[in-house]
C-alpha cells in the first residue's frame, strides 16, 4: 500500500523533532556551538529537501539586513545617550554617521566610563567595537563589529522563523517546514499546498500593536447600549471577550519593541507575555506612564485588548509583563505577534512557486 504524501511529510517532521531532541541532549562539552548549529542546519535542510520531493508550495522571504543595521546603530546611539545622561558625563555632537555613532567627550575619565558601562551592558555577548581617539578634542566613535552584526542578523532570522511558525499555527497550518536559507533568507515549504498566495497573504498584513488610554467616563456596557464618547470605541478582550472602552488614538505603538517572549510570573508561575522597548521606546513609555499614574491603559493587538492594567507607577526600565490568564500557548502567540509588529527587518517576498512531486523511479 502506498503511503499518502502528507503522511510521509508528517513522519519527516516527527523525525526532525526526534533528531533535534537527541542532539540537544548531548553534553555541551561534546559539541561546540558552531558544530551544533552546522549539524542542526544539515538535519533541517535534509528534511526540508525530502519534504519538497513530495510536492507542495515553496516560499522564500528575505529579511531587510540594511534596515536591521540602521536599527542597531540607532539603538547604540540611544544607549550612548542614556549612559552619558545617567552618568552625568558632559558631551557634545552626538550623531549617527557612516554606520556608527560619533560623540565628543572632553574628559578622559568620562570616555572610559562610557566604554565600561556599554561593555558591561553587553554582558559578554557580541556587541560593539569601541574606538576612542587620542585626539585632544575627545572624539569617540562607536560602531558594531562584524561579529555583532552577524549575531544580530542571525537573531533576526531566528525571530522571523518563530514568528512565521506561530502565525501559520494561528491560521491552522501546522504541517510546514520553515528553515533559514543562507544568512538572510527564510525558506517555507508546505507539502500538498498548491496556492502559495493564500499563505503569503497572511504575512502581507502587518500586525498592529498599540497602547491606548481606557475611557472611564462611562462603562463599556453603557457605551454599547448608547453612543460611545467622541474619540473612543469598543474593543473586545483577546481572552475574556469582554468589551473595553478605549481611545481610538494610540499614545504609543509597537515599532519600538525590540524583544518579546513568553515567560512565567515570578510569584504565581502563571504564563505571561513579556516584551522590552528599545531606548527611544523606553523613554516614550516612561513619559506615558508617568503622565497617567492611577489610570488604566490598554495594550491592543490587532484591535483586541490583550491587557488593560492600571498604571501604579512610572515604568522607566522599558520592560513590561502582560498577564491575562493565558495558557503557555496563548502567551507564546501574544509574544510572537508583539514581536511580529516590530521586527527591525521586514520580510520581502523573493519567490513563491508550486513544486510538483518528484516522479517515482
Amino acid at each position: 500500500m502506498t503511503t499518502p504524501p502528507r503522511d510521509r511529510a508528517t513522519r519527516l517532521i516527527v523525525a526532525l523533532a526526534m533528531i533535534s531532541a537527541i542532539t540537544i541532549a548531548l553534553p555541551c562539552a561534546a559539541l561546540a556551538d558552531d558544530q551544533f548549529d552546522k549539524m542542526r542546519a544539515k538535519i533541517v535542510a535534509f528534511v526540508g529537501d525530502k519534504m519538497e520531493k513530495l510536492g507542495g508550495s515553496r516560499i522564500i522571504y528575505e529579511v531587510d539586513s540594511s534596515g536591521l543595521r540602521e536599527s542597531v546603530v540607532t539603538d547604540l546611539r540611544d544607549d550612548v545617550y542614556k549612559s552619558l545622561h545617567d552618568g552625568h558625563i558632559a558631551f557634545s555632537n552626538l550623531a549617527i554617521r557612516d554606520g556608527g555613532v560619533d560623540v565628543k567627550i572632553a574628559d578622559a575619565k568620562g570616555r572610559d566610563q562610557l566604554v565600561r558601562k556599554l561593555a558591561s551592558a553587553a554582558d559578554g555577548l557580541p556587541s560593539h567595537a569601541f574606538a576612542v581617539s587620542d585626539g585632544s578634542d575627545g572624539a569617540v566613535r562607536l560602531a558594531p563589529t562584524d561579529a555583532a552584526s552577524a549575531a544580530r542578523l542571525h537573531e533576526l532570522v531566528e525571530d522571523s522563523i518563530a514568528m512565521i511558525e506561530q502565525r501559520l499555527k494561528d491560521s491552522g497550518i501546522t504541517l510546514v517546514s520553515v528553515v533559514a536559507d543562507g544568512t538572510d533568507r527564510i525558506r517555507i515549504f508546505l507539502p500538498g499546498v498548491t496556492d502559495p498566495e493564500r499563505i503569503t497573504a497572511i504575512f502581507a498584513r502587518k500586525v498592529k500593536v498599540s497602547f491606548r488610554p481606557v475611557d472611564v467616563s462611562m462603562t463599556p456596557e453603557q457605551a454599547q447600549s448608547g453612543t460611545p464618547p467622541e474619540g473612543a470605541e469598543i474593543l473586545l478582550g483577546f481572552k475574556d471577550k469582554q468589551p473595553y472602552l478605549v481611545a481610538k488614538d494610540s499614545v504609543l505603538d509597537g515599532e519600538d519593541i525590540n524583544y518579546a517572549a513568553p515567560g512565567f510570573a515570578s510569584g504565581t508561575k502563571d504564563p505571561i507575555a513579556q516584551f522590552r522597548f528599545n531606548g527611544r521606546g523606553a523613554r516614550r513609555f516612561a513619559h506615558v506612564t508617568e503622565e497617567n499614574v492611577g489610570k488604566p491603559f490598554a495594550i491592543v493587538l490587532d484591535d483586541k485588548v490583550i491587557s488593560a492594567p492600571v498604571i501604579r507607577e512610572p515604568i522607566t526600565g522599558g520592560s513590561v509583563q502582560i498577564s491575562g490568564n493565558f495558557t503557555l500557548e496563548e502567551a507564546n502567540s501574544v509574544a510572537m505577534l508583539l514581536r511580529a509588529g516590530a521586527l527591525p527587518g521586514h520580510l520581502t517576498l523573493v519567490e513563491q512557486q508550486v513544486i510538483q512531486a518528484a516522479a517515482k523511479p
